[in-house]
């Protein structure tokens, strides 16, 4: 039971026999002078979650303990506690422990 309809049929049918085709108007061509900008904020663009990994890290066994924050764009907490670890390695840290790993978004 197929039924072979053109698109003003279905258009008619879905839409209703009464709908016009939208036609745009024509505006007057006029000039203004360009208005000065009124937006005044600076907006740095787009903002993405941060996450900032927070570890405990010593050059040495049991010796002294600093503490070593380092703020990551990932999502992913595991990504962003290796990015972490990684960071503090690159700084001569041999023993490293995760303390927090909290998000930071603004």
């Amino acid at each position: 039971m197929a039924i072979d309809l053109s698109e003003e049929e279905m258009r008619k049918a879905l839409f209703g026999a009464s709908v016009e085709p939208i036609v745009p108007k024509q505006a007057a061509a006029t000039v203004d002078a360009p208005s000065p900008n009124p937006r005044t904020k600076n907006t740095t663009g787009y903002h993405s979650p941060r996450l900032r990994v927070t570890l405990r890290v010593s050059k040495e066994f049991e010796g002294d303990v600093d503490v070593f924050v380092h703020d990551s764009s990932s999502l992913s907490k595991l990504v962003a506690e290796q990015e972490a670890k990684s960071a503090a390695r690159k700084k001569k840290y041999k023993y490293i422990e995760v303390v927090l790993i909290e998000s930071t978004s603004k």
